[in-house]
């Protein structure tokens, strides 16, 4: 799996992985943020535009960064949740804890009004 990582105007650092989120993949981007945050990086946002599935592991994954970055105060949203991930979050019931925002657009905007 293919993870790029953007940087916008806003100092905002935006993951982008590619394909299934699966063990393999997870380990990576759980890997690229957490560098983010030992670089004291304040807003990251996982854009999963371009994820058509994903696995327990990739669940773990984002559970794991969020609660990671909850606890230093940093921002944090996922965006662009496609309608297979969607359903695997709403049946795991983590619409309610994971911050998933609509779009890349909003999700700048709550990281910037949450610094």
């Amino acid at each position: 799996m293919e993870i790029r990582v953007l940087k916008n105007d806003d100092d905002i650092f935006i993951l982008e992985p590619h394909g299934c989120m699966d063990l393999y993949s997870s380990t990576q981007i759980k890997e690229m943020a957490m560098k983010l945050i030992e670089r004291k990086i304040e807003g990251i946002i996982i854009d999963l535009k371009f994820v058509d599935s994903i696995k327990s592991a990739g669940i773990g994954a984002l559970i794991n960064i969020s609660s990671t970055l909850k606890k230093l105060n940093y921002a944090m949203a996922i965006t662009n949740v496609g309608a297979e991930v969607r359903k695997i979050m709403e049946i795991t019931r983590l619409t309610g804890y994971l911050p998933i925002i609509p779009t890349l657009k909003e999700s700048v905007d709550q990281i910037n009004a949450a610094r």
